[in-house]
């Protein structure tokens, strides 16, 4: 039976401190480590305008470049712990811990679990041997204090589900049935249910983005956000091959209802224009921003729309900063803001 004192907390709740790992010359950003590392410092610097970072760094001099480069940019590095382990890559919303937790977040004695699903480097893409390593060296590295380690042997990356703080878990089939063709949608969500202490899974059978290759992550597509609201990626270009897909995922969350059957509150996100890096389309989505206390973060690419998706979800996040962070380098590589993070919460660290 499934145990309720735990759940997974939803990303706007109070956090102890974000999680990245930062690109190196020994990463696929090797051909662009110059232009990706400004994303990095832009967001190292908000965010510790606002809580504490944890950065994972591959050695020592990686850790003084870092520091250098840190201190340059203004941020603040009294609030950063550098942690030095071996990874492959940075995405670290998949390779990181899903934190589950039991109480209020004002309760000091909650309980904590670091909840640590296989990672296959999104459904064996690419090599994954040390990031599917990486939260048991966060573990022996003592970052996350008395917090239980689990290890769930069943893939799943961090970006590929959504949780509401109160139970409910949204995903897409596109990208678990990836994972596991021999499972059933019942079976995966069992499992899901069980993993997450959840009370219920829903479900998305549309929507992806050109250029993605996580085979269409929820949080590339939709987003909760407080007061039953949700903020999705819509299309709103006719000739754009991406429109009747995201119109249908529209539709789709239009028909969704609470755990008390109630609509949720959708917030729908500009679309950016197509962005073609030698002869490939990147995906931009608005969707991939973080959520940290008293801030939100949001992806901004050099397009018309940025102002108008930054004031979107401003609006679905009422009481937090909106903080624009300079994202074209990352959807280099695939991914964007919220891909390259991981919250932790309040009371881990």
């Amino acid at each position: 039976m499934t145990d309720h004192s735990l759940r997974l907390p939803a990303e706007w709740e109070p956090q102890a401190a974000v999680l990245i790992a930062w690109p190196h010359a020994g990463t696929d950003w090797a051909e662009r480590l110059a232009a990706v590392e400004t994303t990095y410092v832009a967001l190292a610097a908000a965010v510790t305008r606002f809580q504490r970072l944890i950065i994972v760094v591959a050695d020592a001099a990686l850790n003084t470049h870092v520091q250098s480069q840190l201190r340059d940019a203004g941020a603040d590095v009294a609030k950063i712990r550098f942690v030095e382990l071996p990874y492959d890559d940075t995405w670290l919303r998949d390779s990181g811990p899903i934190t589950l937790t039991s109480g209020d977040p004002a309760d000091t004695r909650r309980y904590f679990q670091l909840t640590d699903f296989r990672f296959t480097g999104w459904g064996g893409k690419f090599g994954a041997e040390q990031d599917d390593a990486l939260i048991a060296g966060l573990v022996q590295a003592d970052v996350f204090g008395q917090a239980a380690h689990k290890r769930i042997d069943w893939a799943l990356e961090g970006g590929g589900i959504e949780s509401d703080g109160t139970g409910t878990i949204l995903t897409t089939w596109r990208c678990l049935v990836q994972r596991h063709p021999e499972q059933s949608r019942e079976e995966m969500s069992a499992i899901l249910r069980e993993g997450l202490h959840a009370k219920r899974v829903l479900w998305l059978d549309h929507g992806y983005l050109e250029g993605d290759d996580t085979d269409a992550h929820i949080d590339t597509l939709a987003r909760f956000a407080p007061g039953e609201r949700i903020v999705y990626q819509a299309c709103d270009d006719a000739a754009d091959h991406h429109h009747d897909e995201l119109w249908r995922m529209g539709k789709e969350l239009a028909a969704l209802r609470t755990i008390d059957g109630r609509p949720y509150s959708l917030h729908p996100l500009p679309w950016a224009q197509p962005i073609i890096d030698e002869g490939r389309r990147l995906a931009a989505s608005y969707a991939n921003y973080l959520v940290i206390n008293g801030a939100v973060l949001v992806p901004a690419y050099g397009d018309p729309a940025d102002a108008e998706a930054a004031r979107i979800i401003g609006s679905a996040h009422p009481g937090r900063e909106v903080v624009q962070v300079p994202c074209r380098p990352l959807i280099w590589q695939n991914g964007s803001l919220h891909c390259i993070t991981m919250q932790l919460p309040a009371g881990i660290a």
